[in-house]
């Protein structure tokens, strides 16, 4: 069990990392990359959408930076080093 555990965490940090990536690229609504974008977009929201109403964006001039992916990826790969999953 904890090794499924473990590797639904790793997939989840790889899904928020890619969706970070994805949200750089700027993909027309009918290209075929999109529904991945979307799919990333529908499984990570749950987690990141209360961690991003939680913390204020970091304003960089004219560009604020969202710190939720940064929290929720530092927050899962604490949970998996071994303060509760210890894989």
């Amino acid at each position: 069990m904890r090794g499924l555990l473990c590797t639904l965490t790793n997939l989840y940090v790889f899904a928020v990392f890619a969706r970070v990536l994805f949200s750089w690229i700027p993909l027309s609504p009918d290209s075929p990359v999109m529904v991945v974008r979307t799919w990333l977009v529908r499984i990570t929201e749950p987690v990141m959408g209360p961690l991003r109403r939680a913390l204020p964006a970091v304003r960089l001039g004219r560009v604020s930076l969202d710190l939720s992916p940064i929290v929720l990826i530092i927050g899962l790969q604490v949970l998996v080093s071994g303060v509760l999953l210890r894989c």
